[in-house]
């Protein structure tokens, strides 16, 4: 047993590992392209080193965005549910960590067979999105009734469908944003992203005027580059929180010492500094995993697509990257006000989620409807990111009494779903509702009109 459990840890590290996992791909779509050593180690290393630079930027701009929720508390005195997927996963390994790890590694085995035998031909990814969804569903699967086997084909399956169907309902707005087909967003907020897609679809005549032509005055021509745009806006914020949470209380907490106004500028600039490297990332990634990929889509899954994860989007619009957190947290706080009115739990604005959902949605938002929709697709995000967890707690079993919960919208939706479907029809009812659900998939819509266009 506890060589098994060694085995399955060590399985749950690799695999939670996008830099590895990606590197991987990589390896063998270029091997199965015949490449010479050459190339296969280049393409390889690169992508493997591309992921852990995006993995370096998303750390420092955590680091420099987690004080400012401590802050934010403080100063306005507001306290509730905090979403944050790291911490409820951390609370819930505790009781179902094996149980998580078998239903990921087979839920990716299920994803891969999905794309080869239907038209969804997204694999994803996003190693430690697919370590959280197979936390929550191991959690649902207990809650409702499952026993070990039937609870890790029964998550595996759900997980493999959802990490099929996330990027498939995006990709329309994928293909607007990029101008291709190449390549698919394999992130679990989808159902956000996607809504604030069409939301920017009704400021359609707006999609000329996008963030990225923002007309400043000669004066403030600097702020056209959005690194300085990004580190003046952050700095302001910082400042402005500081300033109400005072400094008695970030000197003592947060700050170790350090004069508060000195710590707000530092982590504002902290949080430029880890966009700036995840771009530098991205556009490493790119480069290498598309073409590298190109194997797998010709010779294991043909026409299939990689889904990665969110900051692969980030590049087309890095000014849409900064509004969309900044309406997705008004979002946020509008929110929590109705809460209050409502009487209901409260869920907190987490700044973490908000800004990796919020940044991809004003992006998104943009695609479709320039700044209008970029501003009103985001904050609409920062709604959904809010009320999905009061409806998700409840089917958590006793983690939903913890003092955090998962953040993205798919989690929500995803969650709720099944969680539902358990409360009121028991195990049953959610394997029907997989079969139903796969049955579906493997329907063939739009070959014959495929085979009438090619005649």
């Amino acid at each position: 047993m506890t060589t098994m459990n060694e085995f399955l840890s060590v399985l749950v590290d690799i695999l939670s590992q996008p830099a590895i996992l990606v590197a991987a791909i990589a390896l063998i779509g270029l091997l199965a392209q015949r490449k010479n050593l050459s190339e296969i180690m280049k393409g390889a290393i690169k992508t493997f080193v591309g992921f852990i630079v995006i993995a370096s930027g998303a750390g420092i701009l955590e680091q420099g965005l987690s004080p400012f929720g401590a802050m934010f508390q403080e100063a306005f005195n507001v306290s509730g549910v905090v979403p944050n997927n790291e911490a409820i996963v951390a609370l819930a390994l505790n009781e179902y960590g094996t149980n998580t790890a078998l239903i990921m590694f087979f839920g990716m085995i299920v994803n891969v067979l999905i794309a080869r035998f239907t038209r969804y031909k997204y694999i994803f990814l996003t190693g430690h999105h697919t370590l959280y969804m197979a936390c929550m569903l191991a959690v649902i699967m207990a809650v409702a009734g499952f026993d070990t086997i039937p609870l890790i084909a029964a998550g595996a399956v759900a997980l493999g469908i959802i990490m099929t169907l996330s990027p498939a309902i995006l990709q329309p707005f994928m293909r607007q944003l990029t101008g291709n087909d190449n390549v698919a967003l394999g992130h679990f907020s989808a159902v956000g992203y996607a809504i604030s897609g069409l939301t920017g679809k009704l400021f359609k005549k707006s999609k000329e005027h996008s963030t990225e032509n923002i007309d400043f005055p000669k004066g403030l021509g600097f702020l056209r580059d959005s690194t300085v745009s990004i580190a003046l806006t952050m700095i302001v914020m910082y400042i402005i929180v500081a300033l109400f949470a005072g400094s008695t209380f970030i000197e003592a907490e947060l700050s170790d010492g350090t004069n508060y106004l000195v710590f707000s500028l530092m982590k504002g600039g902290s949080f430029a500094a880890g966009v700036f490297i995840i771009l530098s990332g991205v556009r490493l990634v790119l480069a290498e995993i598309i073409p590298a990929f190109k194997g797998i889509s010709t010779k294991i899954v043909p026409n299939a697509k990689p889904a990665l994860d969110v900051p692969i989007i980030y590049t087309y619009a890095p000014n849409a990257v900064l509004i969309g957190f900044f309406s997705s947290f008004i979002g946020g706080i509008f929110s929590m006000g109705i809460m209050f009115v409502l009487g209901t739990t409260i869920i907190l604005p987490g700044v973490v989620p908000h800004f990796f959902t919020g940044a991809a949605a004003g992006v998104l938002g943009n695609a479709t409807g320039g700044i209008k929709g970029s501003v009103a697709g985001s904050f609409v995000n920062g709604i959904i990111i809010s009320f999905l967890p009061i409806f998700l707690l409840p089917v958590l079993g006793e983690l939903g009494f913890a003092n955090t919960t998962f953040s993205d919208a798919d989690f929500g939706v995803s969650g709720i779903f099944f969680g539902t479907l358990a409360n009121y029809a028991g195990p049953i009812a959610i394997v029907i509702s997989l079969i139903v659900i796969l049955g579906l998939m493997l329907i063939p819509f739009g070959k014959k009109k495929e085979a009438t266009k090619n005649v």
